[in-house]
């Protein structure tokens, strides 16, 4: 059996140079009815940008200040995972759980033994979920859909999947179980590096669609294909979450045309409760034509007061970063932009027109530009500056022409 530490305040007080080991299973959790339960064992990285790990630390009360010791990273495996389940299933009374197990090589067999106790917390209204990089595939993530279809209480759900090894199949089970999640206001769901297919990726936004009360979204689906008509009906489905207020979408490297990133935008300016959006569309194909597009239907959504818009590595050049500049100024209630236009053929000119249109922006108080890696001459990068700097309503400015 897998052993661990149960860190708490008192031996953390009382000077204790070690702490007791204890198995996982019931005997992880006290007698007393849990409701909030924390529980940390994944690689992650530190602020130094190092990877670094979280040894096993059990939070029992939201005050707990745990102190960490210093221990190799062992993974808990598809037992190990199997016995925490075992003590999460006594615990019906929980209503925040927090669950770190990424790296851990717990398999579909192990998320299936660990999700089945989550069934049993029916009265849960708060979850974070990470199991990326631990190869749970369909079967871990259609088990984990039908946990989730019970939770009918949740109103605050992350999930963390990255690098899953999930199909269509998997991603069919997790929309089934969104859509019965309907109390669900704040959704951050990340399927990075998975093998979900177009029609699986529209099906995940009419799932979205169904949750009425979304007001915060965060979804990550970097490294698959989108075609065009996928793109529109998510689009599409996404504007129906009607009270949706701040929207994050990362979509790098998902080979997306002109075409899709128009239709996808354009189909959100029907969202408009939307003030607050992060698109990352960084190496896809979007060249002058897409620039275009995306800042026509970018205008269209009147209520963005804040927008981060990452377009670095596509093939824009001056006259889509020109035009590009011209529709964002017509954004009226755009108070914040950031914008990366890093790695793609943007020269002089192009560069000084997009200043030009920002300056003329009716209320933008803050801009951040990152223009490096283009084809602009370090003679005319002042020139830029001083353009955007004709602004009268600018307070926070930064341009950057180099990493």
């Amino acid at each position: 059996m897998l052993a661990s530490h149960l860190y708490s305040r008192s031996s953390v007080q009382n000077g204790a140079s070690s702490l007791p080991p204890i198995r996982f299973g019931p005997s992880l959790l006290p007698r007393r009815p849990l409701v909030t339960f924390t529980f940390l064992h994944g690689i992650f990285r530190n602020k130094g940008g190092g990877i670094g790990f979280e040894p096993p630390i059990s939070l029992l009360r939201p005050s707990d200040s745990p102190t960490r010791a210093a221990q190799p990273f062992f993974k808990i495996g598809h037992e190990g995972a199997s016995d925490l389940g075992s003590a999460l299933a006594k615990c019906t009374n929980l209503s925040n759980l927090t669950l770190i197990l990424n790296f851990n090589k717990i398999g579909a067999i192990g998320a299936s033994s660990l999700i089945s106790a989550l069934a049993k917390c029916t009265n849960l209204s708060n979850l974070n979920l990470d199991l990326s990089n631990n190869k749970i595939g369909d079967e871990g993530v259609t088990s984990l859909g039908s946990a989730l279809a019970k939770c009918t209480n949740l109103s605050n759900l992350t999930l963390n999947l990255n690098y899953s090894k999930i199909s269509d199949e998997g991603a069919q089970g997790l929309c089934t179980a969104l859509v019965k999640c309907i109390n669900l206001s704040n959704l951050e769901l990340y399927l990075n590096g998975n093998q979900i297919n177009d029609e699986a990726a529209s099906g995940l936004g009419s799932a979205l669609s169904k949750c009425i009360n979304l007001s915060n979204l965060i979804l990550e689906l970097s490294g698959k294909n989108i075609d065009d008509q996928s793109a529109q009906r998510f689009g599409s489905s996404l504007a129906n979450c009607t009270n949706l207020s701040n929207l994050t979408l990362n979509l790098f490297d998902c080979k997306i045309s002109n075409q899709v990133a128009s239709r996808l935008v354009s189909a959100l300016a029907n969202c408009t409760n939307l003030s607050y959006l992060v698109l990352n569309l960084q190496l896809n194909q979007i060249n002058d034509q897409g620039a275009l597009g995306l800042g026509s239907a970018l205008a269209n959504c009147t209520n963005l007061s804040k927008l981060i818009l990452l377009l670095g590595k596509n093939q824009i050049g001056d006259e889509g970063t020109s035009r590009l500049g011209y529709a964002l100024a017509n954004c009226t209630n755009l108070l914040s932009l950031t914008l990366y236009l890093n790695n793609n053929q943007i020269g002089d000119q192009g560069a000084s027109r997009l200043g030009s249109a920002l300056a003329n922006s009716t209320n933008l108080s803050n801009l951040t530009l990152l223009l490096c890696n283009n084809q602009i001459y370090v003679s005319q990068q002042l020139k830029i500056k001083s353009k955007c700097l004709k602004s009268k309503r600018l307070v926070l400015f930064e341009i950057n022409f180099q990493w």
